[in-house]
């Protein structure tokens, strides 16, 4: 299956992949939904709750605890995936990047058309005066960071429960999705809608699926079970 995967990637022309979580595992980022994700962890609160528009806004500093120690990984880098898709893309193979993750680990493994359908975390603003913010005004201190601007409430730029995805990411994935002569999934189970959704767009031949879980509901060219970094290392 591997030198299957091999033949359909030196003869594409127009690659797009499409990831979740499962990307980043290999970089030391946990997951959200297997036995040792995020949503399996105990505490006062669901994480699916914290991570909620009402949760920010109603108990914000509660929000900043869980999202400083859950969410962002700073010192994580690029895995053996990250680094295949940027040299696809440098090698003008690959088309874009559409990724569910927050962890920016695509642009920093050299990836530059990436879809990042639910935000980044290195990417925060104030919701007063609009002005944007790196990940050091949200890692220092321990409470509510504040705009040095105006004194308003500084947000992540991610799309939290209860907030709607970014129209111009949503078209420019689509677009970019349906003129892919080879669409990769890849790392994700395709349960979290809408981005889920964007895989249907894809009416081409050459679905390849890279999941450690078989997607049952897919009829695929190429279904490999097996973790994302690990095949695309082989490649």
């Amino acid at each position: 299956m591997i030198q299957k995967l091999k033949e359909t990637i030196e003869n594409a022309k127009s690659i797009v992949f499409f990831g979740g979580a499962g990307v980043s595992t290999e970089s030391g980022i946990p997951d959200f939904r297997s036995a040792d994700g995020l949503y399996n962890e105990s505490g006062n609160y669901p994480p699916e709750t914290i991570l909620s528009y009402t949760f920010f806004i109603s108990r914000t500093e509660d929000f900043y605890k869980f999202y400083r120690s859950k969410m962002i990984f700073p010192n994580a880098k690029p895995n053996a995936a990250h680094l295949k898709l940027a040299q696809w893309e440098n090698e003008g193979k690959l088309r874009a990047v559409v990724t569910q993750n927050i962890d920016g680990l695509h642009s920093a493994a050299g990836s530059k058309n990436v879809f990042e359908l639910h935000g980044s975390v290195y990417r925060n603003y104030c919701m007063d005066c609009h002005k944007f913010f790196g990940l050091p005004a949200v890692m220092s201190g321990d409470g509510i960071p504040k705009c040095d601007a105006c004194g308003g409430t500084i947000k992540p730029d991610v799309v939290l429960y209860e907030e709607a995805l970014d129209e111009k990411v949503i078209e420019g994935a689509v677009k970019a999705i349906r003129a892919a002569d080879v669409f990769i999934i890849g790392g994700t189970s395709l349960n979290v809608y809408p981005a889920a959704g964007l895989a249907n767009y894809y009416k081409g031949s050459k679905l390849i699926i890279i999941n450690k879980s078989a997607l049952a509901d897919r009829a695929a060219y190429i279904s490999i079970s097996d973790g994302i970094a690990k095949v695309l290392s082989q490649v």
